[in-house]
């Protein structure tokens, strides 16, 4: 363990079991005098409620809770919804791209107050600990930084809990409720406990904002979503803002079950692990926008970006974000969103979201090349030429290899 003495900290808050344990932790371990406790604001909802009191309950000197919602949503979910991104084809990245968001303004505070380390609560077995380090040493490169779960003793949150009850310290979880959650404004995420058995179904009480298919209604909802180069700004015809867009799907996808999604993913650190996630906008978001695109984009360039989509997505996932290659893909994808402007229409039905209308101004769909009837624009007589030309190289193969057998 790193004996050196730290008399100011700046700590990663969520509230949560980890990190209220961490403070007395890292008052006893480095003789802190002073730890400034900063929770990110990422739309967590009600779980900021009371947080300054508590982190001063706890132990911390101050505590910030910063707004960074609206940063969130128009500088991290949109630039990640316009490239397609999806780790493992599944997971919509919600922790993974809030991380660098939050980690970057602990680099500021840390700066700002004088504080002579970082810390978080990110676990030794996680890919936040990758996420939180990685920001902070494109920031501040010589910044000293905490990670109590690759030095403590404890070994288990378990354990965490029989440590917060000696400290006198409330936290949100119980031996019997042991889930490890991320939420923020695009997902909740549920972790361990008996998920960590992937062969055991989540439990029905298990989900937090969306309904389960049973408990949507029995009925279809049919809701647009109109787009400007490749940014959400509409839902039914009416304009709203980042943060009150995404708010509104949200609540449409939940009341439908939309967007649950059960994976066993591969972490960074080399491990499997089994998680539940809840996006009902993010779901509801990514159907509409692939549909848009589908109009919009030519093939060449729409199969080209499936694979920088894939890139984009690990890139993210890996605590990437501030990389190079990141930006640059960023910028590709920031081209190809040029003409992706048009109206979604989809249907909701009990945990499904198909689309099932799309129209744009810059569609590349043009019914009268399309129709199977009659139309005066297209001549069958030159797919002739075209197919004699496309299929030459494998007809010049044929010949030579018969020219080998017959030799």
């Amino acid at each position: 363990m790193d004996e050196k003495q730290y008399k100011k900290i700046v700590l990663a808050y969520s509230g949560g079991l980890d990190t209220s344990v961490i403070i007395p932790w890292l008052k006893e371990t480095y003789g802190a005098e002073e730890i400034i406790a900063v929770c990110g604001d990422v739309g967590q909802g009600k779980e900021t409620d009371g947080l300054v009191k508590k982190g001063l309950a706890s132990g911390a000197s101050k505590v910030f809770v910063e707004d960074l919602t609206k940063p969130f949503v128009e500088d991290f979910i949109w630039p990640t919804l316009q490239a397609g991104a999806e780790y493992e084809g599944v997971y919509l990245l919600g922790t993974a791209f809030a991380r660098p968001l939050i980690a970057r303004r602990l680099v500021e505070i840390a700066e700002r107050e004088g504080a002579e380390a970082i810390c978080h609560g990110a676990t030794g077995k996680g890919n936040d600990q990758v996420r939180f380090e990685t920001t902070i040493r494109a920031f501040a490169p010589d910044m000293p930084i905490i990670a109590p779960w690759r030095i403590w003793d404890i070994r288990s949150r378990e354990e965490e809990i029989e440590y917060a009850a000696r400290h006198g310290i409330e936290v949100p979880v119980t031996k019997e409720n042991n889930y490890s959650r991320d939420r923020n404004i695009w997902h909740l995420s549920h972790e361990g406990s008996d998920l960590e058995d992937p062969w055991n179904e989540p439990r029905e009480d298990l989900l937090m904002i969306c309904n389960t298919p049973e408990q949507a209604p029995d009925r279809v909802t049919y809701c647009e979503i109109g787009f400007e180069k490749g940014i959400p700004v509409s839902v039914d015809g009416k304009k709203l803002g980042a943060v009150e867009l995404l708010t509104r799907v949200n609540e449409l996808g939940a009341e439908n079950g939309v967007g649950v999604d059960d994976l066993v993913e591969n972490r960074l650190v080399g491990m499997k692990s089994r998680g539940v996630y809840e996006n009902p906008g993010g779901r509801i978001l990514y159907t509409a926008h692939k549909a848009l695109e589908m109009i919009t984009l030519d093939k060449a360039t729409m199969h080209y970006k499936e694979l920088v989509a894939q890139k984009f997505a690990d890139l993210v996932y890996d605590g990437m974000w501030y990389s190079p290659l990141r930006e640059a893909l960023s910028a590709f994808v920031t081209k190809t969103q040029e003409t992706v402007t048009g109206t979604v229409r989809l249907k909701l039905y009990k945990g499904n979201c198909t689309h099932v209308g799309i129209r744009s101004p810059y569609s590349l769909y043009q019914e009268e090349y399309a129709t199977f009837s009659a139309d005066d624009v297209y001549d069958h007589k030159d797919a002739a030429g075209f197919i004699t030309l496309y299929s030459l190289p494998l007809r010049i193969r044929a010949q030579a290899l018969r020219g080998r057998k017959d030799s």
